[in-house]
């Protein structure tokens, strides 16, 4: 077949297009030019509309404003008051639309909004703690003072609330411009690193903190001067983070300037106001002052003035009219002894005191937690002396005489030695070995009682009633769950002890003590927390560790010996029950049957009783020990099963056994004679508790945190 010849473009007079192919464009030597009038339509269109910045999503201001051209019209905040969830701490007062043309724009007051990138993370109660401490800084909450004291127990983010206080005051004020250039951190060494980690976590690398926690003297003087001679809008690093041993040194060159801020973590340290740390700390010239403190009163009422004269100087008047008007009074109406007329004096001094002191002291407890965290189970535990125990104790106590040292409750230098022997003894026999070897007094003769053939090398936990509980408990712990033990001792020598209890049963452990450098703790405690680490137990001196250390990684903690200052102890106890556990907690404080460690105990109780009746407003504190029955330190009760619950005077119970339970309402913060009391086992809730019983345990008070919530393990 022959091919049909295409037909050309002449002969059909039509263009033959192609659907897969654009015409070409005709070759000419002539330039292509646009019609006028297109382009003069697309140059009108374009002068009709406004200019729109080219980024998606652009929310910023539009329209006609030249850069570099202050703008007309109000200020703004630096945040939108009107997003949701937008935590507002000053809001300008409403002005009506004939005050709002009279007023200079130029000095219009603005909203001052915490960074969206924080208040999305504060929790309600931290939320109203922020607010709190900008009112108190600011001035608006008491007139002319502007200080506060940050109390809240401990685990409810006292640090974040701080941080948030200065990011705001750094960058925004109600005037639009910074209320402070530069802020200041003073903490215990241990914590240096600690804050700046902190600032680092939740404000990312939106500021440089200088913290400064060690190098020599010239090299962190230059550093301070540095810091001082900063000024402007925008500071390079507006926040040092420095020791309070570092800070006393230095002193000097941070008097010379002024610092915008001072936030004092462990305030407690400045409890008493002789001392060179408060002085110098005073001395600043920083009118706001933030002192954090999970206890404020340790010890008498004295050191709370100091804290609070601290912050508000003047708001309690002088130490002597303190002393005269409120200590004097509140104390004699708390003695167990006091006559009804002094109780109602202490009751309204105490009320007088109070109503001052709330308007620049926030306090929240721990009850606040229950939401966010599982149960904590908490355990006093009283442990039998064992035969060797006994008869070493009141050997001691026939030849060494120091009761009449002890005047009102308080301790004289010279029966400290006595009372640290008793203690140690408590613990275990091998930690006053050494003691008998020498004859010294008091162990005259003692070095008889030993088992013949004793070395101090072996740990022999069935010498020491208190060893065979935790050896028991660590045991059951290890063999029933995958649960982890934080043990806590006041010695080093105990620890000492415990290491050769975990090397003799091949525990895997990890020790923190004073000695250890701050870095290679925060990376101890890393490991630990991790739950596929092997260590089993995290030893910690109770003097080294207190403070902000985070042991989530672990759910069972024991206390082997009790503190004189309560504060110690339950900073000791919070490592566990904090932000980011998962499991129930169980807390255990040993404690010697009818020794002087249920007498510490009670004296702590007594301390705590009135840390709460100040702080807590825990009206009905009950007044169980007077001050004379806290000078039978040196006594032995070996017919009592738990010499704290003889003096409780308990109602709940008879014959040695609980017929009511503990009233409704009551927690783990509730004193002691609203816990359960148990002189079996049988009422017991935890079952490695239940298994070490039968080893040498006496009695046990027990209470929860909390009732347990669904869809908590």
């Amino acid at each position: 077949r022959k091919r049909q010849k295409p037909v050309s473009e002449t002969e059909s007079g039509e263009c033959y297009r192609s659907p897969f192919r654009k015409p070409l464009a005709p070759l000419t030597n002539r330039p292509h030019c646009l019609d006028s009038s297109q382009h003069e339509a697309f140059i009108r269109s374009i002068l009709s509309k406004p200019f729109k910045v080219p980024i998606p999503n652009y929310k910023g201001p539009l329209g006609l404003r030249a850069l570099g051209i202050k703008r007309a019209g109000l200020r703004s905040p630096l945040h939108d008051p009107f997003e949701e969830g937008a935590l507002v701490l000053y809001e300008p007062p409403l002005l009506s639309a004939h005050d709002q043309l009279k007023i200079d724009k130029d000095k219009a007051p603005v909203h001052v909004v915490v960074d969206p990138v924080l208040s999305r993370v504060l929790r309600p109660h931290q939320r109203e703690g922020v607010k709190f401490l900008w009112d108190c800084v600011t001035s608006r909450w008491i007139p002319g003072s502007h200080g506060c004291i940050m109390a809240d127990e401990m685990g409810l983010g006292k640090t974040l609330q701080c941080i948030t206080l200065m990011w705001t005051l750094l960058r925004q004020s109600p005037d639009c411009k910074p209320e402070i250039e530069k802020a200041m951190v003073v903490s215990p060494s241990s914590l240096v690193r600690n804050w700046y980690n902190e600032v680092e976590k939740w404000l990312g690398g939106r500021i440089q903190p200088l913290a400064i926690d060690g190098g020599s003297k010239e090299e962190i003087d230059r550093k301070l001067v540095g810091f001082m001679n900063q000024r402007g809008l925008r500071v390079p690093s507006p926040i040092l983070i420095i020791s309070y041993e570092t800070f006393r040194l230095h002193a000097e060159a941070l008097q010379k300037g002024s610092v915008g801020l001072v936030i004092c973590d462990e305030g407690h340290r400045l409890k008493n106001s002789e001392n060179q740390t408060y002085q110098a700390l005073n001395s600043l010239n920083t009118p706001r002052r933030v002192l954090i403190s999970g206890t404020p009163i340790q010890n008498d009422l004295l050191e709370y003035f100091s804290l609070v004269h601290f912050v508000n100087s003047g708001i309690l008047g002088t130490a002597q009219e303190f002393k005269r008007h409120f200590e004097i009074p509140i104390l004699k109406g708390r003695d167990a002894d006091a006559s009804e007329a002094e109780r109602q004096k202490g009751e309204e001094r105490l009320k007088e005191l109070i109503s001052i002191v709330n308007r620049c002291l926030i306090r929240r407890t721990s009850d606040i937690l229950s939401k966010y965290l599982p149960v904590k189970i908490e355990q006093v535990v009283c442990c039998r002396l064992t035969p060797l125990q006994a008869e070493l104790y009141k050997n001691f106590l026939k030849q060494a005489k120091p009761v009449e040292e002890l005047k009102e409750g308080k301790i004289s230098v010279s029966s400290l030695s006595s009372i640290t022997s008793l203690k140690k003894l408590c613990n275990h026999p091998a930690l006053i070995h050494d003691k008998c070897v020498e004859e010294e007094e008091g162990f005259m003769g003692a070095l008889d009682l030993f088992p013949s053939g004793y070395s101090t090398k072996s740990v022999e936990p069935q010498l020491s009633g208190k060893m065979l509980v935790l050896d028991y408990i660590l045991a059951v712990t290890k063999s029933t769950s995958n649960d982890k033990v934080v043990l806590v001792s006041n010695y080093t020598q105990t620890l000492d002890l415990f290491e050769k209890l975990c090397r003799n049963r091949r525990y895997l452990y990890v020790r923190l003590d004073g000695t250890m450098s701050i870095k290679k703790r925060a990376k101890i405690v890393e490991r630990f927390n991790s739950p596929s680490s092997p260590e089993f137990i995290f030893m910690l001196s109770s003097k080294a560790g207190g403070c902000g250390l985070n042991l989530i990684g672990a759910n069972r903690l024991v206390m082997f010996d009790p503190d004189w200052n309560p504060a110690n102890d339950e900073q000791a106890m919070a490592r566990v029950w904090r932000d980011g556990q998962r499991k129930t907690c169980y807390i255990y404080r040993l404690l010697s049957t009818g020794t002087i460690e249920e007498k510490i105990f009670q004296r702590q109780t007594h301390k705590k009783a009135l840390s709460s009746c100040v702080v807590d407003e825990e009206q009905d504190v009950e007044r169980h020990f007077s001050l004379g029955e806290l000078k039978e330190l040196f006594t032995l009760n070996e017919t009592t099963t738990s010499d704290t619950h003889d003096k409780i005077k308990c109602r709940r119970c008879v014959n040695g056994h609980q017929v009511r339970p503990p009233p409704e309402g009551s927690d783990c913060t509730s004193d002691l004679s609203q816990w359960n009391h148990c002189a079996d086992k049988r009422g017991l809730q935890d079952s490695v508790l239940k298994a070490a019983w039968d080893a040498a345990i006496t009695f046990t008070f027990h209470h929860h945190s909390h009732e347990e919530q669904r869809g908590i393990p």
